[in-house]
């Protein structure tokens, strides 16, 4: 499978609905930011109604990750307003009217609510994060509103250098860059990997995957 078969699978999965709601999940750094964007433009492109909401608008403000010990941490499951997400989930699903939507600004290291929205037209909704199809409270509520599962995994080892890469690339030196990976990156990937649904019904992507075409 490649993007265009993929976005052709879901074209035809949304059918005459009025909304249709894609879970792009995977571990940190699997590439699952990219899929979504570009399935969206594929999807777009022709002629379809298509938005993507990301699951990092739901982190809690570094302040409020400090005062709960938790700042180290930061990406784990227990560091998202995973109830916020949860009900914004919802409200897409009731497709009952606008919806603006908080966007996580990497440079400033903080979600900035209302920075997207998503209007009541748009057909097909694509919903890209790490814990969308966790196992455990409260995330395994979400499964009830996806019409359509993808889950993304490249592999460890890639996982591995990629999560590695991410901190060579913010500037920390070696050792550092795998202290961080090794301390909380690679622990978050692992947790996916082995608490995420595994259902017959998912559509996997692996490191073979095909963006281009």
């Amino acid at each position: 499978m490649n993007l265009t078969s993929l976005a052709t699978t879901i074209i035809e999965q949304a059918g005459n609905a009025t909304r249709h709601i894609v879970a792009v999940a995977g571990p940190p750094a699997s590439g699952k930011t990219t899929l979504a964007a570009r399935l969206c433009k594929e999807i777009t492109d022709r002629g379809e109604s298509c938005s993507a909401v990301p699951m990092d608008g739901y982190h809690l403000d570094n302040p409020i990750l400090k005062a709960k010990g938790l700042f180290e941490r930061k990406g784990a499951p227990e560091t998202f307003d995973a109830l916020g997400f949860l009900h914004l989930i919802s409200r897409l699903r009731d497709n009952s009217g606008e919806v603006y939507i908080p966007v996580f600004d990497r440079s400033q290291d903080l979600a900035i609510a209302g920075s997207a929205l998503i209007k009541e037209e748009c057909k097909i909704v694509v919903v890209e994060g790490n814990y969308l199809l966790l196992k455990n409270d409260p995330w395994k509520e979400l499964k009830q509103y996806w019409d359509t599962t993808i889950f993304v995994n490249p592999g460890l080892s890639v996982l591995e250098e990629r999560l590695l890469n991410r901190w060579l690339e913010h500037g920390l030196d070696f050792s550092d860059a795998i202290d961080r990976a090794q301390r909380n990156d690679i622990p978050n990937a692992k947790y996916v990997l082995k608490n995420s649904v595994n259902s017959s019904t998912n559509i996997l992507i692996d490191g073979t995957f095909d963006l281009t075409s």
